[in-house]
């Protein structure tokens, strides 16, 4: 049962990932493994469990429900690819709700049902075979909760070691190997024949209730735990490994819950109304860690830092320490009353089969019930508080016991005396502005004490703002200007949907922005309505789906495909960055089509950035990298490349800048020139390939960045300016990449452009922001002059200066008067220095004056 447990989690693990990368990451497809999980393992336990327990050789019927599951799961491991195609296509690109739901739970139902169903027939057949051996003594508790406890160490062993080192088919053999041990001990069990025991026909009353009992505790049991990862997804990281943590959590208290029961209750008969009232009050306990997670998260944080340090491990304790205190009392108690209430069953002429078939069935069902219905309807306090009810209704017969009246006004008390179960960081002076409770996430937005307004994804995510429009504006500009003349534009992801706007509000170009989140679709409109006003909203097309997904289902073919810089360790987004996804975007693009992906530097560390560069090589391989702006507290690059490998023409993007269709000037985003434009490029083709080296690919079933981004997150190993500035001297562009220039004299301006803008990033690293300007100067004066000097096409070190000198105008205008007089000299196509010197002449010293004359040298 170790083993057999170990296999059966470690399976769910490996089908869980591959459902979504098979079917996408919409509520549907994301319920649909769990319940075709179990909804498979309750027809086993329905239609071979108590058959396979009347056989006179359980053990040997086990073995061969162990070699079913091994022999589907191997099959599995080389038909998934060809089945998920056909399951995709059948969903289309564009499905109803109910078409996507049907075919997604259907088809997962049928396609893990042979391995699902002999899953459901071994605890039956092999408890049957150990009553044989030791006749008289309960056993299945005992069973259940070896089961339970190899459940929770395939978890782990998959999530943290098998599917990062070994990736997701590999780990699948591993699992059915597993099985064939299991088959292979099982058929070597002593031969002492099974008597077999007619199971008495199910007509008592109390076996129907017990059988409605198990149907409902299943159906409860995985709804808290639906609730619960939920409601904690706010406040921790929602990695991998946070899902594999509490999971493991759950499945601990289970087992332990089920061991006890086996040590010391399996032999007393408590009543029903006891147990369920034991499973509301340990409701309330595991609700109340809900509530005080938010405030017990900042206290471990303190204590474990000033402790350990910090470090993965530390935050990874954080996070397995919120989960205990949701998850101990209830999950107990979960544990023994099953198997009490499974025990009593079978006693009763149920039949264990058909005791674990009901409460499996109840299990599937809990994911559609709490997550797809109640809480999006709801909110998740309506939610829990109806849960722990329900464990008291089939009781409401015995109110006048303790057991259930204490809990039911516990229950009430909770219900009016604590706030809505949500953790929104709202700081002092800012104010909830929306917030929106769905299938998948929590979303808000939060408005400041400034008036900045920023969008919240279970908390922890900030998606964007209304004040970085300019950089989410540019994020679209710069793909659309680097294709020659796009008129179709995709955009896969939408945040606060100014990136995608922005492109919309361009003349003669047609967007389609693909979102998997419908609350952030509804709550884009804030951000977006000042840049829509004017544009006709026909093109700005907001289709919910998920992009990998759309991508393999939809016909149409785009100029510019343009994928968000999505956090790579959070909600599956590794998926986003594998060979095979950018395989399926250059499928997806048009004769000439350009496709740019964003990266996040700021969220992404140097060696998961190999893995998605290597990646992005072997679909683009004559594709390069572009800076998204000069941002060093949250740099952004950005692959970019056409699918036909053609370079970019220089002259050709100069003339677009100037005839710009989008109705603002493009140097309100930074994108004033073409120099602004071409000298962000910061790397061809040989470049990212050195960069790339030999890291590891990251791939569907290889899924590397999902392992890895996570230890970024959990604890960043560099400041993201720091990580910026050890990558730029790793990248280069040689003669005739990416690039067509024309002539020399562009190349050289080219080249000098991109001096000065790494010599404008270096001379930022440290400084340290003052509303001084005289402080900020002596910082940064004498390098920024000596960018300008560098270059003079490079504004952005101009810019900062104007605006110093025009400060320092107010305090000393000799001194302006200088900065601005060198600023003359060094960009003399720029009017503004001499406009404003032009102003302080008359507050000028006289002749004699050391600062009457423009600086001497650079």
């Amino acid at each position: 049962m170790l083993g057999s447990g170990f296999a059966g989690l470690g399976y769910q693990i490996v089908w869980t990932q591959q459902g979504a990368l098979w079917l996408g990451h919409e509520t549907a497809s994301v319920l649909a493994v769990v319940t075709a999980f179990f909804g498979g393992l309750a027809f086993g336990a329905w239609t071979l469990g108590d058959r396979l327990a009347r056989s006179r050789r359980p053990a040997r019927a086990y073995a061969l429900c162990e070699a079913v599951i091994a022999g589907w799961s191997l099959a599995l491991a080389w038909l998934a690819q060809p089945v998920a195609g056909a399951l995709r296509q059948f969903i289309g690109a564009q499905p109803t709700a109910a078409w996507q739901a049907g075919v997604a739970f259907g088809g997962t139902l049928l396609v893990l049902l042979p391995a699902t169903a002999a899953m459901g027939a071994t605890l039956p057949a092999l408890a049957r075979a150990l009553a044989a051996l030791q006749p008289g003594r309960p056993s299945f508790a005992g069973l259940y909760a070896a089961n339970t406890l190899g459940a929770v160490i395939g978890v782990l062993a998959s999530a943290f070691w098998l599917v990062p080192s070994l990736g997701l088919r590999q780990t699948a053999l591993v699992c059915a190997g597993l099985n064939v041990l299991c088959a292979l001990l099982a058929w070597t069990w002593p031969a002492v024949a099974a008597k077999t025991t007619p199971r008495p026909t199910v007509r008592s009353p109390e076996a129907r209730r017990l059988g409605a009992l198990l149907w409902l505790t299943g159906l409860l049991g995985i709804g808290y735990e639906v609730l619960a990862v939920r409601v904690l997804g706010q406040l921790t990281e929602n990695t991998v490994y946070t899902f594999a943590l509490l999971l493991a959590v759950y499945l601990v208290g289970t087992a332990l819950g089920a061991a006890a029961w086996q040590r010391w209750g399996a032999r007393r008969t408590v009543a029903p109304h006891r147990l369920l009232g034991t499973l509301a009050a340990a409701g309330l306990l595991g609700a109340g860690g809900l509530w005080g997670a938010g405030p017990l998260q900042p206290i471990l944080q303190s204590v474990l830092s000033s402790s350990f340090g910090g470090g993965v491990g530390a935050a990874l304790a954080i996070e397995a320490t919120l989960a205990l205190a949701a998850f101990a009392a209830p999950t107990l108690a979960m544990g023994a009353v099953f198997s009490a209430l499974a025990q009593r069953a079978q006693d009763r002429g149920l039949g264990l089969g058909r005791a674990l078939a009901l409460n499996t069935l109840g299990a599937a069902l809990a994911p559609i019930v709490f997550g797809l219905l109640l809480v999006p309807a709801a909110g998740t306090k309506a939610a829990l508080l109806a849960l722990i009810a329900a464990y008291l209704v089939p009781a409401w017969r015995r109110w006048t016991s303790p057991a259930v009246w204490a809990p039911a006004v516990a229950l009430a008390l909770v219900a009016l005396a604590l706030p809505p179960l949500r953790f929104i960081g709202v700081p002092e002076g800012a104010r909830l502005l929306e917030h929106r409770e769905g299938a998948l996430g929590t979303v808000a937005i939060v408005e400041h004490a400034d008036g900045s307004a920023t969008l919240h994804i279970d908390n922890r995510a900030q998606e964007g703002s209304n004040t970085t429009w300019t950089a989410d504006a540019r994020q679209a500009l710069l793909p659309l200007l680097l294709h020659a003349g796009p008129r179709r534009a995709l955009f896969l992801g939408l945040g606060t949907g100014v990136t995608a706007a922005s492109a919309a509000v361009m003349t003669g170009v047609e967007v389609d922005a693909v979102e998997l989140l419908p609350e952030v679709i509804a709550a884009s409109a804030f951000f977006t309505r000042p840049l829509m006003d004017d544009a006709p909203a026909a093109r700005l097309r907001l289709l919910q789906a998920d992009a990998r997904r759309f991508l393999r289902s939809a016909e149409q073919r785009y100029d510019v495909v343009v994928a968000d810089n999505v956090h790579p360790a959070r909600g599956g987004s590794g998926s986003l960055y594998t060979v095979e996804h950018f395989q399926a975007v250059r499928a997806r693009l048009a004769d000439g089509g350009l496709f740019c992906q964003w990266l996040p530097l700021h969220q992404m560390d140097l060696g998961t950035l190999r893995s998605v560069v290597r990646s992005f090589q072997v679909a683009f391989p004559e594709g390069g990298a572009v800076l998204a702006g000069l941002s060093l507290q949250t740099p952004v690059l950005g692959l970019v490349s056409h699918a036909d490998g053609r370079r970019i023409d220089v002259a050709a993007l100069g003339a677009r800048l100037q005839r710009s269709p989008w109705p603002r000037s493009p140097a309100e985003v930074g994108l004033a020139d073409v120099w602004a434009v071409a000298g962000g490029v910061v790397a061809g083709p040989s470049a990212l390939a050195r960069l790339a080296g030999d890291a590891p690919l990251n791939t569907d079933d290889h899924p590397v960045v999902a392992a890895r981004a996570p230890a970024a997150t959990y604890a960043p190993e560099a400041r993201p300016r720091d990580r910026l500035l050890a990558l730029l001297p790793q990248l280069d562009l040689r003669p005739g990449e990416l690039l067509d220039l024309g002539d020399e004299a562009t190349a050289r301006r080219l080249a000098a452009y991109r001096q000065a803008r790494d010599r404008f990033l270096i001379a930022g690293r440290d400084v340290r922001p003052s509303a001084d300007a005289r402080q900020m100067l002596a910082q940064v004066q004498a390098p920024l002059l000596q960018v300008l000097a560098d270059s003079a096409d490079f504004r952005p070190a101009y810019d900062p200066l104007l605006r110093m000198a025009e400060a320092l105008s107010r305090q000393d205008p000799a001194a302006a008067a200088s900065l601005l007089a060198a600023l003359q000299r060094l960009q003399p196509t720029r009017p503004e220095a001499a406009a404003l010197l032009r102003q302080l002449e008359p507050r000028q010293p006289g002749p004699g004056s050391p600062v009457a004359g423009p600086p001497q040298g650079g």
